[in-house]
């Protein structure tokens, strides 16, 4: 007996033509078939897909391309950025210095024209200062003139009242009204 056939199970059996003997390679038909059908699916698949293919691959190639394209657009400007952004930091320092000058001289004025008004106005205080020091002096002055007149009056009206007569008394009233009226 044949071993393909006690393999297969075909012990007295025909074998049939449409079934491979052979565990690796089908029947014959089955294999011509299958070679043709498969080469027309992979021609047309050639003529029809291959083309949309190659149009998605240059696109996907253009995509990528434009992206590089930008992503190199993108870097440039950022460093230009990046170049303005250390001179706009060179800037600031010089602009920071010279705002700092700026502030030194604003206050060196400030302290001069605060000076300048601290002794206008310490020469005003002093000047009134003098002005009531001398005003009040004055009434001062006054008011001891008085005092003393008056004191002197009373101390005149008590000796010339207890060291005088009546007749003298009486003539220096009459010398004091004519004086009066005379004048």
């Amino acid at each position: 007996m044949n071993l393909f056939a006690s393999i297969l199970g075909a012990e007295g059996k025909e074998i049939d033509p449409a079934r491979s003997i052979d565990w690796l390679l089908p029947a014959d038909a089955e294999l011509i078939y299958g070679t043709v059908s498969s080469l027309l699916i992979f021609g047309l698949l050639w003529k029809f897909a291959g083309p949309a293919i190659k149009k998605a691959m240059a696109d996907r190639t253009d995509r990528i391309q434009s992206e590089l394209d930008e992503s190199a657009a993108a870097k440039a400007d950022a460093e230009a950025e990046a170049a303005q952004i250390r001179q706009a930091a060179g800037d600031i320092d010089a602009e920071r210095q010279r705002l700092f000058a700026e502030a030194d001289a604003h206050a060196e004025q400030l302290l001069a024209d605060g000076r300048e008004r601290l002794e206008t106005e310490i020469a005003e205080l002093e000047a009134r200062a003098d002005a009531d020091i001398a005003a009040t002096a004055g009434r001062a002055g006054d008011e001891l003139r008085a005092e003393i007149s008056r004191l002197a009056s009373a101390a005149t009206d008590q000796l010339v009242a207890g060291g005088l007569d009546d007749a003298t008394q009486q003539e220096l009233i009459e010398g004091f009204i004519q004086k009066v009226g005379a004048s």
